[in-house]
C-alpha cells in the first residue's frame, strides 16, 4: 500500500480507503432505501481487519450510513487503534419516516458527540458536512460550527462531501474563502464531473477523496440487464436494466485495456483515478474481506496517453450514459 498527503494537513491516508456505507446494512427511512440490502457484522469486522492487513488506514462513514450502523460496526472493530483515520459525516437525517437535512449548530453538535460515542473516540480525524448546498454555508452558521469543534479537539480537520452533479459552488465558496481542508466527490470512468474542480482544489492544498470508484459495482462489469437488487437496496432504483445494458455497451473501448494490462476492470477502474496524482485516496465500498483484497490488488499507473484518452471519453461517450444514471436519482 502507498500512502499520499492529504492536502495541506499533516494526515497521511492509504491510497485506497475504506468506502463504510455498505457495511451499514440495508437501513430504510419510510420506504426509501438508504442502504445496501442486509449485511452480516462478524463478516464486516472480518472485512475490516483485511483492509487493515492490506495497509488501508483511512476509513470513510456517515451518521446516516444504516442510521449509525456503520459507525457503531467501525468504532467496535477498530476500538483502541489509534493509528487508523477516520472520517465521518453530519447533516443527512431521518426525521418523522423521512430524509431530509439538518445543518443547525444545536443539531451539528450534538451529531458530532453521538458520532464520537459510536464511534468510541475522543476526536474525529476528518468531518464532513454531508452534501450541505450553497445556501447552508453562507450562513455562516456551518462553519462556526465546524471549526468550533475544530478548536474544541473534537475533530481534527474538516470539509464537505459534495453532491454527485454539478456545479460545485460549495466547492468555490470555500476555497474563496480559505475554509476548510478537503472535498470528496465523485470521480470514475463515466462521471468526471468534477476533473477541473480536483485539479484546481489540490493546486489550493485541499485534500481529494474520491467515492463511487466503481459506480455502485457498474464499473465492475459484473451486471447484466437481469441483475436484481432487493428492496432495502439502494441500487433497486438506480442499476435499471437499461443503465447496465448501457453502461456495458459504453464502456468496451475501456476496457480494451484489460487486456494490455491483464488486469480485472475493478484493477483498471481504480488505477484509472489513482493515475491522476491529485487525489489523495479512493474510496471503494467494501463489505467483505474478498472485496477488501480485490480493491487492494494490481493496481499501476495509466500512462498518461491512456488517462487522456479515457477523459476525452467522460467528455463525450458517456456524456448520455451520465445523464441516464443521473435521471434515476
Amino acid at each position: 500500500m502507498l500512502y499520499r498527503k492529504f492536502g495541506n494537513t499533516d494526515i497521511q491516508v492509504s491510497e485506497i480507503g475504506f468506502g463504510a456505507w455498505a457495511i451499514g446494512g440495508g437501513a430504510m427511512i419510510g420506504k426509501t432505501a438508504i442502504g445496501w440490502g442486509a449485511v452480516d457484522d462478524s463478516l464486516s469486522e472480518k472485512a475490516i481487519h483485511t483492509a487493515l492487513d492490506r495497509g488501508i488506514n483511512f476509513f470513510d462513514t456517515a451518521d446516516i450510513y444504516g442510521l449509525g450502523h456503520s459507525e457503531e460496526i467501525l468504532g467496535k472493530t477498530l476500538k483502541g487503534k489509534q493509528d487508523v483515520i477516520l472520517a465521518s459525516k453530519v447533516g443527512n437525517v431521518a426525521r418523522d419516516g423521512q430524509f431530509t437535512t439538518d445543518y443547525s449548530p444545536e443539531y451539528m453538535l450534538k451529531a458530532c458527540e453521538d458520532s464520537l460515542k459510536r464511534l468510541q473516540r475522543e476526536v474525529i480525524d476528518y468531518y464532513q458536512l454531508h452534501t450541505a448546498r450553497i445556501k447552508d454555508l453562507e450562513s455562516g452558521a456551518v462553519i462556526e460550527v465546524m471549526e468550533k469543534l475544530k478548536e474544541q479537539g473534537k475533530i481534527r480537520y474538516w470539509g464537505i462531501s459534495l453532491n454527485t452533479f454539478e456545479p460545485f459552488a460549495e466547492a468555490d465558496y470555500l476555497m474563496e474563502h480559505a475554509k476548510g481542508f478537503g472535498f470528496q466527490l465523485v470521480f470514475n470512468f463515466i462521471n468526471q464531473k468534477a476533473l477541473s474542480l480536483i485539479e484546481t482544489a489540490s493546486a489550493k492544498g485541499y485534500g481529494i477523496i474520491a467515492r463511487m470508484p466503481l459506480q455502485f459495482g457498474l464499473l465492475t462489469g459484473k451486471f447484466d440487464r437481469g441483475a436484481e437488487f432487493p428492496v432495502n437496496d439502494h441500487r433497486k432504483g438506480r442499476l435499471t436494466p437499461e443503465v447496465i445494458e448501457k453502461s456495458n455497451a459504453s464502456l468496451k473501448p475501456v476496457w480494451e485495456l484489460c487486456n494490455k494490462y491483464g488486469c480485472t476492470k475493478t484493477e483498471l477502474a481504480i488505477s484509472f483515478i489513482l493515475s491522476h496524482p491529485e487525489v489523495s485516496t479512493v474510496i471503494p465500498g467494501i463489505r467483505t474481506p474478498e472485496q477488501a483484497r480485490q480493491n487492494t490488488t494490481g493496481l499501476f499507473k495509466l500512462t498518461d496517453e491512456e488517462r487522456q484518452g479515457i477523459q476525452q471519453l467522460g467528455a463525450t461517450e458517456f456524456v448520455a450514459l451520465m445523464e441516464l444514471i443521473l435521471k434515476q436519482g
